[in-house]
């Protein structure tokens, strides 16, 4: 069950980070607001006051789902950029040179990319 869940969430890495940033910053400005400008929240929103006395838990927890989210996101971006610029090689030893670093980072990124990586070492013949 959790090889199927972390397996879901591999493949769909890019749209859950950016979900995740996304619902961070509008519980950061909720919080902000809360906490510093109590009149929008109150009377644009029509937040009750119960809600605006958890503004600090709301920017707390929003700041925690934003960097999570950007974290994700940038490791993602960084590592397929790191594949693409790798397997655009047409030299053999420079892939042979960084092949166990491609194989662990393609491990954390979507199976397409996994499938490049094989398909390059099928075309350099490497095993």
């Amino acid at each position: 069950m959790a090889g199927k869940i972390s397996g879901f969430l591999r493949e769909h890495v890019l749209i859950f980070s950016i979900i995740l940033t996304i619902i961070g910053i509008i519980l950061l400005f909720l919080g902000v607001t809360g906490i510093w400008f109590q009149d929008i929240p109150k009377n644009v929103l029509h937040f009750s006051q119960e809600i605006l006395d958890w503004s600090l838990y709301i920017l707390i927890i929003g700041f925690i789902v934003f960097l999570t989210g950007a974290w994700y996101l940038y490791s993602f971006i960084k590592n397929r950029k790191f594949i693409l610029n790798e397997l655009k090689t047409n030299k053999r030893s420079e892939l042979i040179k960084k092949h166990a670093e491609l194989k662990n980072t393609v491990r954390h990124l979507p199976s397409k990319y996994q499938k490049m990586l094989t398909d390059k070492d099928e075309e350099f013949n490497i095993k």
